[in-house]
């Protein structure tokens, strides 16, 4: 009955014109309630594996390697959180504007060296090093969303150096 219905008004004729990325975009946009709810879900998930990793950091033997594990799902979690609110797609081509192309880099760079440090390696102090860098990178990739703050962070910094 649909099918006939928009034959008969015309937007069969329309639905043609459309490429298949505009169609599978129809077919998979989220409504906004959805999209908070993904958003809320997932950082909770990225914040609780991250608390939960520090929590591991005191076991004895693994407690280093299950902190390392947890506080890089719980990083990955809360970045992949905002991919709810505005979208994969457009999530990604921020993430690489020129503004934010560095701390991405950094932060993404920090997330694997991590994890290869811990694993790959077996050096944990190298492991929790690239782990601080992990919080500062993701840190001023967040203010990056701010307008004018890591400029006014910056000068403030100038400032206690002189």
């Amino acid at each position: 009955m649909d099918k006939l219905k928009s034959v008969l008004s015309g937007e069969e004729a329309r639905r043609d014109d459309r490429n298949v990325l505009q169609t599978v975009n129809e077919a998979s946009t989220l409504g906004w309630g959805t999209r908070v709810k993904g958003f809320i879900a997932c950082f909770v998930v990225g914040a609780v594996s991250t608390i939960l990793g520090v929590c591991m950091l005191f076991l004895p033997k693994i407690g280093l390697i299950l902190f390392i594990v947890f506080y890089t799902f719980g990083n990955l979690c809360a970045l992949c959180s905002t991919m709810f609110l505005m979208g994969p797609l457009k999530q990604l081509k921020r993430m690489c504007d020129k503004t934010r192309a560095l701390a991405t880099a950094i932060m993404i760079t920090c997330l694997v060296l991590t994890l290869c440090a811990a694993f790959w390696w077996k050096n944990f102090g190298l492991a929790l090093l690239f782990c601080i860098l992990q919080v500062l990178s993701f840190a001023w990739y967040s203010l990056s969303y701010i307008p004018f703050v890591r400029d006014a962070i910056l000068k403030l910094v100038a400032m206690c150096i002189k």
